[in-house]
């Protein structure tokens, strides 16, 4: 989907379930989530295993099936699967309704599937500070944007230079990676989280051509 210096992203589809894998590893929070936190209501979450949510995660993403739809974005980096990016609508996410990151300080229709989330990014140690979030994130934008998206936003958090942040806190993003890939602030919920967004221009109808139906472009 775009390639930056060495930097490769593609649907989680195209990619196999053995390189996911491998980006979220066999500890740590990655493993224990398995990118279920915003899919699963808090009940749910607490009568999961992470066996179990890895088994709803492979349904979800649909590794090694490019006819399928998926839920987010594999990066690779030389070759090597480096990262995982989430993207879907918005509404794919049944606890993100509830919390209060997303909606404070703005009017929201909260059922509108026309607008996607980037949600979670996971890196692997070693790969980090390599421009693999940031590579996730312009593809994520792309990725919507081609499945007609309305908009697409990200709750990202507020970094300060030269100041450690744990990589568990960084899961949503970096506020300076989405102003990096065209997003702009819309509202700040907390002290350190901002909703970041892009609204796409509704792209013109072409005019048919001989023998070629009217499409979008």
């Amino acid at each position: 989907m775009t390639d930056s210096a060495t930097i490769t992203v593609i649907s989680a589809n195209e990619a196999s379930w053995e390189d996911l894998r491998t980006v979220f590893g066999e500890r740590g929070v990655p493993y224990d989530c398995q990118c279920q936190w915003f899919k699963l209501m808090r009940p749910e979450w607490r009568a999961t295993s992470p066996e179990e949510r890895a088994a709803r995660f492979r349904e979800q993403t649909h590794c090694g099936e490019p006819d399928a739809q998926s839920t987010g974005l594999v990066a690779y980096l030389d070759g090597e699967p480096v990262g995982w990016c989430a993207v879907e609508p918005r509404t794919e996410y049944p606890r993100l309704r509830n919390l209060k990151v997303p909606w404070t300080g703005r009017d929201e229709d909260r059922d509108d599937p026309g607008v996607w989330a980037v949600t979670c990014f996971v890196v692997r140690t070693g790969f980090r500070r390599r421009g693999v979030s940031r590579a996730l994130t312009a593809a994520a934008v792309e990725h919507a944007r081609e499945r007609a998206a309305r908009a697409i936003e990200g709750y990202a958090l507020v970094t300060e230079p030269g100041k450690d942040v744990a990589w568990g806190e960084l899961f949503v993003g970096a506020k300076s990676v989405y102003e990096d890939c065209g997003f702009r602030e819309v509202s700040s919920p907390t002290l350190r989280r901002r909703v970041m967004r892009i609204d796409f221009e509704p792209r013109p109808l072409r005019k048919p051509g001989r023998g070629r139906k009217a499409t979008e472009s």
